[in-house]
């Protein structure tokens, strides 16, 4: 199969880096800006700032020149390329003019490549696992194909290039050689080039990269940058190739690097940063590699993580499920293993987590994948299931209720971040299920409109809310995934088996119709995001059932016209209408058309488009910007449609209908008037980027404007295009408009680019001609180029008025604008020009200057670039109509021979001519001035020598900027002093920008006359910022070839993120039947991409020649020019230093070998105590880029001078230098990449490598408190330390001892007096003890026994001799106490990191050695509320237990003493300490550890049991949590003493102990039985359970309620463990026994007592109102009276509570049905807290959902409640029934649907009146999304009845009336058919509403229910009652007329 190529730029990733704020967690922001959004255009930057300019240069500074490299990949890279197809902003994209914005601080990107010799090639065996590759070689991309011609034909050497890549890549790398992987990484940076540039390429060589790299990222364990590069390349090839390449890939070796790198305790030193890059790029690599899993793969990978989920309530199950999701391959070869049973399987276990969106993530992703890849199985079975669960993703407000879980399950913050989840529903994953689910015959259409049903109020504008975001994706996401699957059918029509499950006709429309009623509600949303969604939904769905969309289309459209009060509805209107523009061209014209179903005709569509036209004229206002924009986007989508735009008569063409020349006569006359009355955005500063406004919305807000003025001038016929010509040039002539600078330029550029020779009659020649008659007579200083300057003699300074300057000005730059596409129609003007431009530099005016800046830039880019001629011209004309255009995908070439190239411009030598004429006048001359200024002072006046400098350097940054890359670069060095002849220089692709102008040496000349101006600057005028910045910008242009054109794609990149649907046709397209590879846009989008793409070309051309080759260095003059730009880069201010370190980074980047000089330099400036602040602040700026923070990896030598240089900078006394030398400090740390061996060479090896254990000890001196070092120096210092102590591990030879004294030394730091090195301390011995030699060896399954059968660490000696100091661990214990800061409002998030009240950000990144990938404690959700929060932090439990492991016994020993006395200290600080200390002791499984329990432990816990204290219970209770935590992956390894510790716990209490101590130990036991893994308990825990739970049992009705609450917390794990257990465990014997009998007895126990117990509760109550009391005697002992019921029942609902709140509510629904009763009924009793408990637990049952066969109990329940003869237990049911009838609606059968409407049908004529209007509103919900007939049925007969009332009313004598509960039962039924349509208007309202209206005369509350009704009623249909009340006779509407007036007051 071909892989298909178009698109792909949408699909490819967006930056050369990961991001650390991107997390692999996605939040999918809608693509597309706001107005802070600058349209990407081309343009030149300019030192003033002043005008946009266009051109094919560079637009914008702030984005930093690096090529793209892939320092990783995006999380979604194997996503859809369909997502970008609706894009967020509703803006075109296009190269357009943009003002130039300011420069900002460099983004500094990842290094490209580590420069090392290329070994010698030695030959590599593909390793066994991957098999070989095979296909055919790939064709030429349609881009490449309509690249300008010279470079067209130069991309044919690419195939050849690249396979020579290929080979090098291979050649660099030697087995024998482990750190050779770093050799190839510089050529990844070419091979991706390669990749963007869409080259024609070998199959062959991508097979032998893939095979290579795949070997190599597995090769390079432990190398974590060398495997993010590759992994990165490999994803790419994959995606790209993915089609063409036949793979066979084992999972096996993926996962174990995931595991050893990020789940294992061997964490390497790498930063955090670089881990997280780590990880994204091999999970990418996984998703990537999953189609080519072998066979088989599936049974292993399931069976290999299935046991994982076995526990649902270990937070393994939530790895598990994000493992399964990432791993499980949905191939062909693995179709086998997805059976029904394992389908089932997956659903139950789905089940297992309620109320999770992360659990519900992974498995709806996995669902989806399944039923997308395998249509075979029949899903019929899970339909209900699964729709029930996708309408319960979605968090709405349900009946008024909350929108989202209160209690949502309690997932690891890391378990997040790693795996895929959204914090919202996710939709995506949903829509994809449904989508692929629908089938012919299937019901799940059925089920859709169902979903559609409940969903769709939640569109409407008044509904909006947080869950709108969710409701937009889903709308968004069904759309485009069914426009795929379209796609997919068709392409596959010769499959049979596919034919047979494609959809048809019938399906096709049943969808579209549901989703017009989303779009329908959503069409005016308040949100910007759904509104434009719902319009490019309504784009593609018009071309799949366009008898359905269009006439919606035209209905809205034209009530949005009508409608006067809400404005906004018609911009939506209109953006829909561009969106939709050529489908409805295409209905309307073609002659195969789809006919209409209903009575529109094609005839209307066109009346629709010619009115649409008409009313955006009317649209174009200054002071309502989107609907300016809106309706110059529809004027742009219309003219993009049409081939040509000419004066017709005839009466029946479009043209003709809407009278073109008239239109355009008014459309020019409103244009004129928007930009007469346009107003800027602001006003920027004087100075440098000086006084001109920047541009109106018309630019800022994107491209829309520029687009639209391009196609229709590109459109008009020739005499249409003169009509056009002569207004525009009057207009232009006879108006100064300098607000609207950009505005004018456009339209005039738009003419010109139209037709040239024309334009440039009418706009170019007489602007020049005003600009030079202007300026013949204004007074000049000749520092322009005439060489007649003069010193001014006199004080005043010849000036123009102001006038004159801002005529002059706005002139200069609007021609600027206009001659970008000029080329050689400019000829004819050279003298002109030159006069123009040699007078507006001569001006005495910086504007002037500045504006001549522009001309020259424009004109130099205008004659000497190649850039697309005729662009907007129609050459393909659809064939189906004549009158539209065809327009092209990439996909479909070469295939399609009608493509014809587009026209380029290309050079001609009179151009080229000119343009050096002006490069001799402004380059050469300019260059010779400079040096005369600087050598000769030939100015006594210094203003007149700034003067004349600054105009210089403005000529000479002018012409540069305009010449880009065409002037040729600088000839590198080689290393053996001889230069290549440049013609054999080395090619990799090609590109240009245009002809070549100038020549080498001139570039040469400007190095070396900038250097002196550079040098004469900074001695005489260093304070001169202007001066100075254009310095820079010259040198910048000189050193950084092609950065301009980088600059420029990757800012025009960005305006076509925002492409709109408007200029897209979809791939298919049912209206004429016509299907495509591809999406289809209009030719000159597609010219413009190619155009970009060029561009980028030529930024990358010879940016890569010379960075592979160790024989080339720099040239002489790069360096020069690097040199001043370090000097520049320390510039006291602040705007010269980032300016040069910028262009310094650009230079350094590409030139790797000037790095290690600069960081030499740049780190004396922070030894240097007299260095000054600006010096540092310059310095740090460098410093801290990436590409000097990889480059220290590599270099010993720098990275010792660096690190020595950080740490000797405390003598800065500067606040900002300190905070920059900490920023700078941090970044270095969380970027960390390790080591490379050439660190630990010995020096007598390398003369100029420094000694590594010197350097070690030379740090850790500086990391003891001794040294006075400030605290935070202190702490870089033993960071530092940790560091480079974790890298040399990679030398066996100084490992060990480097090592142990390191754990020394930390340990040592416990007890420092700095709080924040404590903390450090903790983190490094965390990673540093890790042997274990003590711990018992009969844990074999632990799977990390490195050191088992060693009897001793390394590390012990140095850290026994440490702690048997005397008095050491009470030291280390009182300063371990300070870390805990206890406060009232601690947050509950024990077990994490801690401190956050002690650590600032920064200082977090410092201590947190590493990204705690591996498992986090708790490994159980914590969701005990009782408990409090706690500040028991598990690192520090952590180090305590690898110590014992590490030392053994004596370690007990010598903390014995001090943790006891902490442990009955009276400060919760120290208790805090001994808690985790005595955690860590009971965890660590050491030999021994038995007999200390026996001796002394065993007495410290139960006198922490028995203490009275209480503030320190939630550290206690994280003590014992931790203690009885499980051991290994799954946590089922049973710790030693967990036995011993639950003994203790269940030990009966001492009589008369006091209530706080009984609580406290059932809150223990409840926190000790929660890390229980009930799948693998032993009989011992088994039995320990039911002694427990008759205890339990036996006080439920205890006298305390602090005890009753632990008590039912207790109850709600114990039996949840008993039900998971037995669940599991069926098939075993005796343990299977027991857990049946005690499930036996108390759950019907427990059901049983609660259905007596509510009994007697109400009727107690009762009885309490009468003045009596119950006395009843129960079971179970619990007393015999009311009283002892409440608190049974209160324990009760607290287990409900808890078994909901934890999760665990899944394996205890027969139990929870059985206690529905009871809370339902106890809703409002005389018990205060009894019914708050009852309501609490009544809210929570609510988002419960009941599967069958509970569901059926969960019925019966209901149905008896709603006949409970209290009339507040029948409310209380429907309430409960509103939500439960919509969670179970998918799920609940027929037959119980009927019951449950008859049942609340009678309650309509209920004896209460709440039941009777709680009945109604109840009867509303189920009708919007119940069963349609039902509704129906029940529709008819409340009209039949209502009816018949009212005939018999109007019958009746006085005597005989009714009873009022009858007629009010039968109005309420009427009122609740008509609100169950809010927004509606279907056939039988009309008669129901008015019906209702007849009743108005009735009593009260018939009266008031009737009123409310109509008023909701008019209040819902208030929006489109203009249309709806249509339905209505006069009769009708006189009714309801009479209702919904009131009456006068006064009558």
């Amino acid at each position: 199969m071909k892989i298909e190529k178009a698109g792909l730029e949408k699909k490819r990733w967006q930056s050369s880096e990961i991001r650390p704020e991107t997390s692999i967690v996605r939040s999918k922001k809608r693509e597309g800006g706001g107005k802070g959004e600058k349209p990407a255009g081309r343009t030149r930057s300019d030192p003033t700032g002043e005008v946009p300019v266009l051109g094919a240069r560079k637009v914008d500074p702030k984005a930093g020149w690096a090529p793209p490299t892939t320092g990783g990949v995006s999380a979604d890279v194997t996503a859809n390329v369909a997502r970008d197809l609706i894009a967020a902003a509703v803006q075109w994209p296009h190269s357009l003019p943009q003002s130039t914005p300011q420069p900002k601080e460099l983004a500094p990107a990842p290094p490209k490549a580590f420069d090392l010799p290329i070994r010698s090639p030695v030959p590599i065996a593909p390793p066994d696992w991957i098999a070989p590759v095979k296909g055919r070689g790939g064709r030429m991309h349609l881009y490449n194909a309509w690249l300008p011609p010279p470079v067209a034909e130069e991309t044919k050497k690419e195939r050849e290039s690249f396979a020579w890549a290929v080979r090098s890549v291979r050649e660099s790398c030697r087995p024998d050689d482990p750190d050779s992987v770093y050799s190839t990484l510089k050529w990844i940076s070419v091979l991706e080039a390669f990749i963007k540039a869409k080259s024609e390429v070998d199959l062959q060589d991508v097979a032998a990269l893939v095979d290579f790299g795949l070997e190599l990222f597995l090769k390079s364990q432990n190398k974590l940058y060398a495997q993010v590069r590759w992994g990165s390349i490999i994803v790419r090839v994959l995606n790209k190739y993915r089609k063409k390449l036949s793979l066979k890939v084992m999972w096996r070796p993926l996962y174990d690097t995931l595991i050893h790198t990020h789940f294992t305790r061997s964490n390497g030193p790498e930063g955090w940063r670089l881990r997280q890059r780590h990880f994204e790029t091999v999970t990418s690599l996984i998703r990537s590699c999953r189609r080519f899993f072998l066979p088989g793969s599936a049974l292993e990978i399931w069976s290999e993580f299935k046991c994982l989920l076995e526990n649902p309530w270990n937070n393994s199950s939530f790895e598990g499920s994000g493992f399964v999701r990432l791993f499980l391959p949905t191939n062909m070869d693995n179709q086998e293993f997805f059976s029904m049973e394992w389908i089932k399987n997956c659903i139950d276990l789905w089940d297992a987590v309620p109320n999770s969106q992360f659990w519900n993530s992974q498995w709806a992703a996995i669902i989806a994948r399944v039923i997308k890849n395998y249509n075979f199985i029949d899903w019929e079975p899970f339909l209900p299931a699964l729709f029930a669960r996708y309408l319960n993703m979605f968090e709405v407000p349900v009946a008024n209720g909350s929108a989202s879980h209160p209690f949502s399950a309690d997932v690891p913050r890391y378990t997040r971040f790693l795996f895929p989840n959204k914090t919202t529903t996710p939709a995506k994953a949903i829509a994809k299920a449904i989508v692929y689910s629908l089938k012919p015959g299937s019901s799940a259409q059925e089920h859709l409109e169902k979903l559609i049903n409940l969903l769709e109020q939640y569109y409407h504008p008044s509904n909006g809310g947080r869950w709108t975001y969710s409701l937009e994706r889903f709308l968004f996401y069904m759309v485009v995934t069914f426009q795929k699957r379209l796609h997919c059918e068709q392409q596959n029509l010769d499959n049979k088996g596919a034919t047979a499950l494609a959809l048809g006709k019938p399906e096709r429309k049943s969808f579209v119709s549901a989703m017009l009623r989303l779009v329908d509600r959503g069409q005016y949303s308040k949100s910007e995001h759904l509104s434009e969604t719902v319009a490019a939904a309504t784009s593609i769905l018009s071309y799949v059932e366009p008898s359905l969309v269009l006439p919606f289309l035209a209905s809205r459209f034209r009530m949005a016209l009508e409608t006067m009060t809400a404005t906004h509805q018609l911009k939506s209107a209109v953006t829909s209408v561009a969106y939709a523009g050529r489908a409805l061209f295409l209905t309307s014209l073609s002659s195969s058309t789809v006919k209409l179903d209903d009575n529109s005709s094609e005839e209307s569509f066109i009346d629709l488009l010619v009115e649409s036209l008409s009313n955006a004229l009317l649209g174009m206002d200054a002071n309502d910007p989107p609907k300016t924009l809106a309706s110059m986007q529809l004027i742009g989508s219309i003219f993009s449609n049409m081939a040509t735009l000419e004066d017709h008569n005839d009466g029946f063409s479009f043209t003709s209908r809407i009278g073109i020349s008239e239109w355009l006569d008014e459309f020019l006359i409103r244009l004129f008037l928007l930009l007469l009355h346009l107003e800027p955005s602001s006003v920027l500063n004087e100075g440098l980027y000086s006084s001109a406004p920047s541009g109106t919305f018309l630019v800022d807000d994107g491209p829309t404007y520029y687009c639209m003025l391009e196609v229709l001038m590109g459109r008009l016929s020739k005499s249409l295009y003169n009509q056009a010509l002569k207004k525009i040039s009057k207009f232009v002539k006879t108006n100064i408009l300098p607000g609207a600078i950009a505005e004018v330029g456009m339209l005039c550029c738009a003419c010109v680019h139209a037709n040239p020779e024309e334009a440039a009659v009418h706009l170019v020649e007489p602007i020049l001609s005003s600009v030079i008659s202007s300026l013949k007579g204004a007074p000049n200083t000749g520092y322009g180029g005439t060489g007649t300057f003069h010193a001014s003699t006199n004080k005043e300074k010849p000036t123009l008025s102001p006038a004159l300057e801002a005529a002059i000005d706005y002139q200069l730059k609007v021609l600027s604008v206009a001659i970008n596409y000029g080329g050689s129609s400019l000829l004819c003007y050279q003298d002109q020009f030159k006069e123009a431009i040699l007078s507006a530099f001569d001006s005495p005016s910086w504007k002037v200057n500045g504006a001549g800046d522009h001309v020259l830039r424009s004109l130099l880019g205008s004659l000497i670039s190649y850039y697309p001629v005729d662009e907007y011209k129609c050459t393909l004309l659809h064939p189906e109509s004549a009158m539209l255009e065809k327009w092209i995908s990439t996909k479909d070439y070469p295939g399609d021979e009608t493509l014809m190239a587009p026209k380029w411009h290309i050079p001609s030598d009179e151009e080229v001519q000119f343009a050096n004429e002006l490069l001799n006048i402004h380059i050469q001359s300019a260059l010779d001035d400079l040096l005369k200024i600087c050598q000769t002072k030939m100015h006594s006046d210094p203003g007149d020598e700034k003067g004349h400098l600054k105009v210089t350097l403005l000529r000479i940054d002018s012409s540069l900027q305009g010449v880009a890359s065409c002037l040729p670069d600088f000839s590198p060095s080689s290393k053996n002093g001889m230069v290549k002849d440049p013609g054999h220089l080395p090619f990799l692709i090609a590109g240009a920008t245009g002809s070549t102008v100038g020549s080498r040496a001139l570039r040469e000349k400007a190095a070396g006359v900038m250097h002196t101006v550079c040098k004469y600057l900074l001695e005489k005028k260093s304070d001169d910022s202007i001066l100075l910045v254009l310095v820079i910008r010259i040198m910048d242009a000189l050193g950084n070839y092609g950065s301009m054109e980088y600059e420029e794609w990757s800012n025009h990149r960005q305006a076509w993120k925002l492409e709109t649907a408007a200029i897209i046709e979809p791939s298919v397209n049912f209206i004429v039947s016509s299907h495509s590879k591809g999406k289809r846009r209009p030719r000159w989008a597609h010219i413009d991409k190619a155009y970009l793409h060029s561009t980028w070309r030529t930024s990358q051309s010879s940016y890569h020649l010379f960075r592979t080759s160790g024989s080339f260095s720099p040239s002489d003059h790069l360096l020069i020019l690097s040199d001043d730009l370090l000097d520049l880069s320390l510039h006291s201010y602040e705007t010269v230093r980032a300016l040069a370190g910028k262009s310094l980074l650009k230079m350094i980047k590409r030139w790797p070998s000037m790095i290690s000089k600069c960081v030499l330099s740049l780190v004396e400036n922070l030894q240097n105590p007299s260095a000054p602040e600006y010096a540092v602040l310059g310095s740090c700026a460098i410093l801290a880029s990436q590409t000097v923070l990889k480059h220290l990896t590599l270099d010993p030598k720098a990275c010792s001078a660096f690190l020595i240089g950080v740490l000797s900078s405390s003598h800065h006394e500067s606040l900002k230098a300190q905070k920059a030398i900490n920023e700078l400090f941090v970044k270095y740390n969380i970027h960390f990449g390790g080591l490379s061996r050439n660190f630990f060479k010995t020096s007598d090896d390398h003369a100029d490598t420094p000694d590594f254990s010197h350097l070690v000890s030379q740090i850790s001196s500086m990391g003891f408190d001794s040294m006075g070092l400030h605290w935070r120096y202190n702490l870089m210092a033993n960071r530092v330390l940790l560091l480079l102590a974790m890298a040399s591990r990679n030398d066996p030879h100084l490992s060990s001892k480097i090592l142990s004294e390191t754990a020394g030394h930390f340990l040592k730091n416990l007890k420092s007096q700095l709080p924040q090195t404590r903390i450090l301390a903790i983190s490094a011995l965390n990673i540093l003890l890790k042997e274990s030699p003590y711990k018992l060896s009969d844990d074999e399954g632990a799977g990390h026994k490195e050191m088992q059968g060693n009897t001793t660490s390394s590390l012990e000696g140095a850290l026994t001799h440490i702690f048997q100091e005397e008095g050491f661990f009470h030291e280390t214990f009182s300063s371990l106490s300070h870390v805990h800061i206890i406060t009232d409002t601690e947050s509950a998030s024990g077990g994490k990191q801690g401190n956050s009240s002690l650590q600032s950000v920064a200082d977090k990144s410092i201590t947190r050695f590493y990204f705690d990938f591996s498992s986090s404690w708790p490994r159980t959700p914590s969701w005990i509320s009782l408990l409090g929060s706690n500040t028991f932090y598990s690192n520090f439990a952590r180090i305590f237990k690898r110590l014992v492991q590490e030392c053994g016994l004596p370690v007990l020993l010598a903390l014995r003493s001090s943790l006891e006395e902490f442990a009955n200290a009276k400060e919760r600080a120290k208790q805090c300490v001994a808690a985790e200390a005595l955690a860590g002791v009971l965890h660590s499984d050491v030999d021994g550890l038995v007999e200390a329990w026996d001796s002394w432990m065993m007495v410290q816990l139960q006198n922490v049991i028995l203490s009275q204290s209480v503030e320190s219970v939630p550290e206690w209770a994280a003590c014992i949590r931790y203690a009885v935590t499980g051991k290994g992956k799954l946590g089922t390894r049973h710790p030693v003493l967990r036995e011993r510790i639950l003994d203790c716990l269940v030990k009966p209490l001492p009589l008369n102990t006091t209530t706080t101590v009984v609580a406290k130990r059932y809150a223990f036991l409840a926190t000790a039985l929660i890390e229980l893994s009930p799948q693998k308990m032993p009989v011992s825990e088994v039995h320990l359970h039911s002694c427990l739970l008759k205890e339990l049992l036996d006080n439920m009705c205890h006298s305390s309620a602090q005890v009753r609450e632990s008590i039912g917390v207790t109850l709600s794990v114990l039996c949840s463990n008993f039900q998971l257990y037995r669940s599991l465990c069926e098939d075993h014997s005796h343990e299977g026994e027991i857990s049946d009998v005690h499930d036996q007895i108390w759950v019907e126990s427990l059901t049983k007592q609660a259905s007596e117990m509510v009994i007697r509760i109400q009727s107690s109550g009762q009885s309490d109102i009468l003045g009596s009391s119950s006395t009843t005697s129960h079971e179970n002992g619990c007393g015999n009276n009311s009283q002892e019921d409440v608190k049974w029942m209160e324990t009760l609902f607290h287990f409900v509570i808890s078994s909901l709140r934890s999760g665990r509510s899944s394996y205890l629904l027969d139990v929870l049905v059985g206690f529905l009763h009871p809370v339902i009924s106890l809703q409002e009793t005389s018990h205060k807290d009894l019914s708050a408990l009852a309501k609490a637990a009544f809210e929570l049952l609510k988002w419960r959902i009941f599967w069958k066969p509970y569901l059926q109990k969960v019925v019966h329940v209901i149905l008896s409640s709603v006949n409970d003869p209290n009339w507040r237990t029948r409310s209380a049911t429907l309430t409960y029934l509103r939500t439960f009838m919509y969670r179970h609606t998918f799920i609940l059968s027929f037959t119980e649907k009927k019951q449950i409407w008859e049942t609340v049908g009678r309650l309509l004529v209920d004896n209460q009146v709440e039941v009777r209007e709680h009945a109604a509103a109840v009867l509303a919900g189920l009708m919007k999304g119940g069963d349609d007939n039902l509704a129906s049925e029940f529709r008819t007969r409340a009209l039949a009845e209502a009816n018949d009332m009212l005939k018999k009313k109007r019958r009746r004598n006085i005597s005989s009336g009714q009873s009022i509960a009858s007629v009010h039962g039968a109005v309420l039924a009427l009122a609740a058919s008509v609100l169950s349509v809010p927004y509606d208007m279907p056939s039988w309202l009309p008669e129901h509403v008015t019906l209702l209206s007849r009743f108005a005369g009735e009593p009260s509350p018939v009266k008031s229910t009737v009123t409310k009704a109509v008023a909701e009623f008019r209040r819902t249909h208030a929006d489109t009652w203009t249309l709806q009340k249509k339905s209505f006779t006069e009769e009708q509407l006189e009714v309801l007329a009479d209702t919904s007036s009131s009456s006068s007051y006064f009558a």
